[in-house]
């Protein structure tokens, strides 16, 4: 029996390229030697003040967009968290066996709390949603960004948690970091490439060819070049993506020379630039022809209605056996 892999993403905002290299495309790599189940977490969205009225076609679209990057609905589970309320019920009953100390300390939480006026419980229960929707799948692997790596850590002490109360069940979840789990902005490379700080500091996967050209070569850099010296942050940022971008649609040997100019100190910051925009334009054409044929074909509702009947079929296999084990029913 193949490994269970289980991972999601929330609806909210423009799927990025740090999405994409960070997560997404490792996603449709573990399909082909896991069980993959894959979610768009629209529950985790509530967290957020979110129109109600943008939620559900903005959980369609980021559907759309993860099979567009390859998520083949035919070797996975693709679905939409609220679809399977046996979420909500599993951490219900994992919060029970959360200690307040550990949710008080997540990172995340003291992060976002210190930016919001309204600070909800949700917000501070959320990784216990987290691990829920892990363990309801009973997953033995996870594909995580380096700052989702505490609250995997969390899942796992849940798992412990409630295996040591009310016996074996859940294995403890391996985080599965990929290469390019983090990528900078480009207008500031000290921050991590993200919907939330603005439209500026990320690369939409749908974005159009003149709007990344533009964003790449306004991209920071450094004022000049020396033979030998240390790449700043920016260039830094251009040479990650350029080597990703690389290793998706060739272009190795390139990336191999640009490297070479820039320690012989004679690169010109405007070829780099050039190399980073087509090599981005390669990767995300062929996916934004392959989400307008989807749209197309009008087949997503019935693919999250099937991935949904999926995922509920094991969700009720382990919710039945939570509930028999904590003496509920």
């Amino acid at each position: 029996m193949r490994n269970t892999v289980f991972s999601g993403i929330q609806p909210t905002g423009t799927l990025h390229i740090g999405n994409y290299f960070g997560a997404v495309r490792q996603w449709a790599a573990l399909q082909a030697e896991a069980q993959c189940v894959y979610c768009v977490v629209d529950y985790h969205a509530l967290t957020i003040d979110i129109d109600p009225q943008m939620l559900r076609p903005a959980s369609r679209s980021m559907a759309l967009d993860l099979m567009a990057c390859g998520i083949d609905p035919e070797r996975s589970i693709l679905f939409l968290q609220s679809m399977v309320p046996e979420h909500v019920e599993l951490s219900w009953i994992l919060g029970c066996v959360t200690s307040f100390g550990d949710l008080s300390r997540m990172t995340q939480f003291k992060d976002k709390s210190a930016s919001q006026e309204f600070v909800s419980a949700g917000l501070f229960m959320y990784p216990v949603l987290q691990a829920a929707d892990i363990l309801l799948y009973r997953a033995s692997g996870v594909p995580v960004g380096e700052d989702q790596v505490q609250h995997l850590e969390l899942s796992r002490r849940i798992a412990r948690r409630f295996n040591g109360r009310y016996g074996e069940l859940f294995p403890e979840p391996e985080p599965i970091v990929g290469r390019g789990a983090r990528i900078m902005s480009l207008a500031n490379p000290g921050i991590k490439m993200s919907k939330s700080a603005g439209e500026q500091h990320y690369i939409g996967v749908m974005e159009d060819r003149e709007s990344i050209r533009g964003k790449v070569r306004s991209a920071v850099t450094d004022m000049g070049l020396t033979p030998g010296a240390e790449m700043s942050e920016g260039v830094r940022t251009l040479f990650e993506i350029l080597d990703l971008a690389a290793s998706d649609g060739g272009g190795e040997d390139d990336v191999r020379a640009l490297k070479e100019e820039f320690e012989a100190g004679t690169l010109m910051y405007s070829r780099l630039k050039d190399a980073v925009f087509e090599a981005i334009v390669k990767v995300v054409e062929p996916i934004q022809q392959r989400r307008a044929e989807l749209e197309a074909a009008n087949v997503v509702d019935d693919i999250l209605e099937e991935g949904a009947a999926r995922a509920r079929s094991i969700a009720r296999e382990t919710i039945s056996e939570v509930r028999d084990r904590v003496g509920l029913g």
